[in-house]
């Protein structure tokens, strides 16, 4: 039995490391969780549309945890174009990140049509940047399209997309279906796949009703879940993980309009150890978590700010009920629930950088 590992500092290849007071609670605690590798999305407000943009909130990020890597996106939208995605590469930004129009938190300004972007798509495949996709597509009642099966619908689209563009990188954000794995399984090198540590664990009946396991995509079936389970434990070299760590303050959780997001930055590799040690993947921890992403996003070690490696071991950790931010106060504005809050964990980081 397995009960201590020692591994480098993980990658995240999706968080959201969120503005102003937030920010300043989420961004230090990455390196805690045992995360020295960030891919940051962009769906801020405003949005990051530039490379000026980008290259700012990278500062501000540095400054708050200066040990860890910041990978930067930009957001698809009709302000991108050609000439900008040259100029983002040449300053080191590594992708764009495609949110259809009002799926999820920060996307009105989404997208549509994804013909009209060709130019760009083109241009990212000419300099070698990343494409991120959120793989849902818009609810529609008419067409029988809802939460449960926008994600199944949207694959159509990232067919076509590798079609057109089969030199280009993509990368489905945390997938949650059996169809997604299947899909990506069958593309070619180019194509990858994140999963979330909350998708290996949640099924319908885990968010319905259940406010701070709530998120986008929504988990789905339990056939669903086994399918992310087992790509794990084959080990399958294009899928990696993404937390897609996105905290809202508990007022903004636990209200009939509830946001969508898990917050389990702070944890992050004790949650993941805990969840594949629970259907028998832990030896899969490594690759999963320090070394697929960073081959299929072609980062070499020493791009990384850190190279620590920590200690993992099997004891008892329990989940904060909330972590507080900004100027405390007694009311649910300053607190952020992380997932499984008041639970205990199985694993927990022994030695901390």
């Amino acid at each position: 039995m397995i009960d201590k590992i020692l591994i480098p500092l993980a990658s995240d290849f999706h968080i959201h490391t969120r503005q102003d007071a937030l920010m300043e609670m989420v961004v230090p605690r990455i390196i805690e969780g045992g995360v020295s590798l960030c891919y940051v999305m962009p769906n801020l407000t405003p949005p990051i549309t530039t490379t000026e943009q980008a290259l700012a909130y990278r500062a501000q990020l540095q400054s708050l945890a200066p040990n860890v890597t910041f990978l930067m996106s930009l957001y698809l939208s009709s302000e991108l174009t050609p000439e900008e995605i040259k100029k983002a590469k040449s300053q080191g930004i590594v992708g764009v990140k495609s949110y259809p129009r009002g799926v999820t938190t920060n996307s009105d300004s989404g997208i549509e049509n994804y013909e009209i972007y060709y130019p760009v798509f083109r241009a990212m495949e000419e300099v070698g940047m990343i494409l991120n996709l959120h793989g849902e597509i818009p609810s529609d009642p008419e067409k029988d399209i809802c939460v449960l099966n926008a994600e199944e619908k949207f694959l159509v689209h990232l067919r076509q997309l590798h079609q057109d563009f089969p030199k280009l990188k993509i990368v489905l954000e945390h997938a949650t279906t059996k169809a997604s794995v299947e899909m990506v399984k069958s593309l070619g090198d180019t194509v990858g796949c994140t999963i979330t540590i909350h998708h290996l664990q949640l099924i319908v009946d885990d968010w319905a009703g259940k406010c701070h396991n709530f998120c986008k995509p929504v988990a789905k079936f339990p056939h669903d879940r086994q399918a992310l389970r087992d790509i794990i434990l084959e080990g399958h070299p294009r899928f990696f993980l993404g937390t897609d760590s996105a905290p809202h303050p508990a007022h903004l959780k636990e209200c009939a309009q509830s946001c969508a997001g898990v917050f389990t930055t702070p944890l992050a590799l004790p949650y993941l150890a805990t969840t594949l040690d629970s259907f028998g993947a832990i030896d899969k921890l490594r690759g999963f978590a320090c070394e697929n992403g960073k081959k299929f996003y072609g980062i070499k070690d020493d791009e990384s700010k850190s190279h620590h490696e920590i200690t993992l071991v099997k004891q008892k950790l329990s989940v904060p009920e909330f972590y507080s931010f900004g100027k405390f106060s007694e009311t649910r504005q300053s607190f952020v629930v992380p997932f499984w809050a008041g639970k205990d964990l199985t694993w927990k980081i022994e030695t901390r950088v």
